[in-house]
This record gives C-alpha cells, sequence and structure tokens, in this order.
C-alpha cells in the first residue's frame, strides 16, 4: 500500500500546484481576491482547480478502498493514469477548454474504475463475513 499512498500524495501535490497557478494568474491577468471572474484566462485556470478539487475528493478514498480490497499495485498505475489525466486536462484547458474531453476522461475513468471495483470488493467482503 505504501505505493498507494505516494501516488495519493503527488495527487495532493499536483492539486497544490494548480492552486498556486490559480494564484499566479490570479496576478497576470488582475483578477483580485476574492473575484472569480472577470478574466477568461484566469477562469481557465480557476476551473481547472475547482474541477480538481471536485475529482479529488472521490479518488484520495477510491484509492484506498482498490488498494486495500483489489490491488495496490493497480491502484498506483489507476492513480498515476488520473495524475497523468490532470495534466493533460491543466494544459488544454488553459489554451482551449473545449479540447479537454482526453484529459478529463483520463482523470473520471481511472476514478470510477476505482470506486466501483473497491466498493464492490468491500461488500463482497462484508457479506462474506
Amino acid at each position: 500500500m505504501n505505493s498507494v499512498y505516494v501516488v495519493m500524495g503527488l495527487a495532493l501535490m499536483q492539486f497544490l500546484y494548480f492552486g498556486i497557478s490559480v494564484g499566479g494568474a490570479r496576478g497576470r491577468y488582475g483578477v483580485p481576491a476574492p473575484a472569480t471572474a472577470g478574466n477568461e484566462v484566469f477562469e481557465r485556470y480557476f476551473r481547472v482547480q475547482m474541477n480538481t478539487l471536485e475529482l479529488i475528493v472521490v479518488l484520495l478514498p477510491a484509492m484506498a478502498l482498490y488498494g486495500y480490497y483489489i490491488s495496490a499495485t493497480w491502484a498506483t498505475g489507476l492513480g498515476g493514469v488520473y495524475i497523468i489525466g490532470r495534466f493533460v486536462y491543466f494544459f488544454t484547458y488553459i489554451k482551449d477548454p473545449k479540447k479537454r474531453t482526453v484529459g478529463f476522461s483520463l482523470s473520471i475513468l481511472p476514478i470510477m474504475v476505482m470506486l466501483v471495483g473497491g466498493t464492490g470488493a468491500a461488500a463482497i467482503a462484508l457479506f462474506r463475513g
């Protein structure tokens, strides 16, 4: 499970990086706090951060479930795909939000696999006693 925890930590560091990027964009595009609108490019940075927050809340427990009940190796790999997907999403969304599909897919699909698989395996373990 150590590798799962490393990838979970990397996902959290990535989220912090996105937050720092939002702060930088706030300064570059003249959007003073607490505003979250006012410049289209800044808003893209902000949406990447918020979308990542929405996903990471599900990612972390899904990775823990999947790693514990099914496979730490696979949870590590799927978590790595998520991280790559988030970077693809970050860079494509900043340039053109219409091209975010690949990055979003690489982010959401591993989460869905781990959530459904891990929850299903936990339920099976519960009923087996």
